[in-house]
């Protein structure tokens, strides 16, 4: 195995050359692959029925940059079930207060108005990770599983893929160990763990490979595996970082077999980070959930840029855990409350009675990472028809009436809107921690973030088509988004006003994709 993946790079010293994208690579003029999982958008829940609403925290950024990619350099509309709201939202970094002492998450909430129903509310709830300056990570046993198969031959693939990790590899430190596996056809061993002072011979490896052969991915990934296991840090950090187009499943592994194999190395402390990369064969909902099994994160890297954020400017977000199994539930006080509905988070909603079962799996947020949720709510007393529950009353229930509501034993009339309850787990832990923190019913003029935030999730639902957009248009979004720009050092913000424009641009042009 080791000599047929060795066979597919070139001889030492080789000088390193891009492999030119074949035609149609960008454009679609190969047979498109592409799949994505369909999402029921979220409705409208009536407090009465269901008080408490509990998903788990989703620290994947991979629905932007692929919105991205459709709207910029494929200049078409994406299918609306690539659009992943909550994964647009948390994309952008918020200014949430840190955890304090040795809690690794704190909590953030705010109130504010619904921009596209002015008689409704919008309630942000923000979660902030523990950062960790680089130089106090702890040390890497890093494993580069890279899919070099006859798929990957495109520029925005292999040669993108390599590109991607000399980012990485220029962040590491003499007590960091990468190892790189690659598989097409058969799985190799093509650089065995080296440590960070020797980084020509990391960056060395990673030139010489070239794309070529079928994919067997379980050979791979039970490959990348064996070698973290060999090199385990005890007190470090374990990860396999698997790079493809999501085509890395043919051969005898099923599905089946390879979650089986990631969720018994998480149980054993080796976690993976999943890139996607390219077009074409983009399975995202497979490459989401391997991801989540794996206790990691999945990204989609459409440019050097994207590169650049996810493996240097969020190193320790994207390598290192500093909280596992994190669960977010929030109860509603229907004094306050008539409905409300989160937007996004579908394929991560949890039933009440998991939030505290610590052993029903969860999100991961890793060093840094901030994640942000948003409920429209439907404030009792209103007249508007939206947010009613769609079905008839029961027959033989009386009905709850508003004016005896009560919420966690609390006297009517109380200054709480609703009360949110987080826990998670240390990256090594069994036991969850709980953080509490009601949330007042006073609405407060839009801060920057709440106004960015809006703009993120408003233009989701334009993507979408949401029935759910309300008044919504371009403009308006565009005009938040602005309000929403604050302090933009790396221009990310900005760049969701190029994604407006050109969805602006193609919607008047284009009719809407269905998936």
């Amino acid at each position: 195995a080791v000599a047929e993946a060795s066979a597919r790079m070139r001889p030492a010293g080789a000088p390193a050359i891009g492999i030119p994208a074949p035609p149609g690579a960008f454009h679609g003029e190969r047979p498109n692959r592409e799949q994505y999982g369909h999402i029921e958008e979220n409705a409208f829940i009536a407090v009465a029925d269901e008080p408490r609403s509990t998903f788990s925290v989703d620290v994947d950024r991979a629905s932007y940059s692929n919105i991205r990619r459709f709207l910029l350099r494929e200049h078409r509309l994406p299918p609306i079930d690539a659009v992943q709201i909550e994964e647009m939202v948390n994309y952008f970094a918020y200014d949430y207060r840190l955890p304090r002492g040795d809690a690794p998450v704190a909590v953030t909430t705010e109130l504010g108005t619904a921009p596209w129903r002015p008689e409704h509310r919008l309630l942000r709830v923000g979660l902030a990770a523990r950062p960790i300056e680089v130089e106090d990570l702890p040390p890497s046993n890093l494993v580069f599983l890279l899919d070099v198969s006859g798929s990957m031959q495109s520029g925005d693939k292999l040669p993108l893929v390599k590109r991607s990790l000399r980012l990485l590899v220029d962040q590491l430190r003499p007590e960091d160990h990468v190892a790189i596996v690659v598989y097409a056809g058969a799985a190799g061993l093509v650089l065995e763990p080296t440590d960070g002072t020797d980084k020509d011979r990391i960056i060395e490896a990673i030139d010489r490979l070239e794309a070529g052969g079928s994919t067997a991915g379980g050979a791979g990934l039970r490959l990348a595996y064996d070698v973290a296991r060999r090199h385990f840090r005890s007190e470090g950090n374990n990860r396999v970082i698997l790079a493809t187009d999501g085509d890395f499943n043919v051969g005898e592994s099923s599905d089946g077999g390879m979650v089986r194999l990631i969720e018994d190395r998480r149980r054993q402390g080796t976690f993976l980070t999943v890139l996607g990369f390219g077009t074409g064969n983009l399975q995202n909902e497979k490459m989401q959930s391997i991801a989540q099994h794996g206790n990691g994160n999945y990204a989609y890297i459409d440019s050097i840029d994207e590169a650049r954020k996810v493996l240097v400017g969020e190193m320790g977000g994207t390598l290192v855990t500093v909280a596992k199994d994190v669960k977010i539930q929030i109860e509603f006080n229907p004094a306050e409350v008539a409905s409300y509905r989160l937007l996004g988070y579908e394929n991560r909603l949890l039933a009440e009675r998991d939030f505290n079962d610590d052993t029903r799996d969860a999100g991961e947020m890793g060093a840094g990472h901030t994640v942000t949720a948003l409920y429209e709510i439907v404030p009792t007393g209103t007249a508007s028809e939206v947010g009613r529950p769609r079905v008839d009353p029961l027959r033989y229930q009386t009905p709850p009436d508003e004016n005896s509501a009560r919420s966690d034993e609390r006297p009517l009339g109380s200054d709480e809107l609703a009360f949110v309850r987080v826990r998670y787990k240390q990256p090594d832990g069994d036991t969850s921690a709980l953080v509490e923190r009601p949330v007042g019913t006073r609405v407060r003029a839009a801060s920057t973030d709440f106004a960015f935030a809006s703009a993120v999730a408003g233009f989701g639902m334009l993507l979408r088509n949401s029935e759910h957009r309300g008044s919504l248009s371009v403009d308006r979004v565009r005009s938040l988004a602005q309000d929403g720009l604050g302090d933009d050092p790396h221009g990310y913000r900005r760049g969701l006003l190029q994604l407006i424009d050109a969805y602006a641009a193609l919607s008047a042009t284009q009719d809407r994709p269905q998936d």
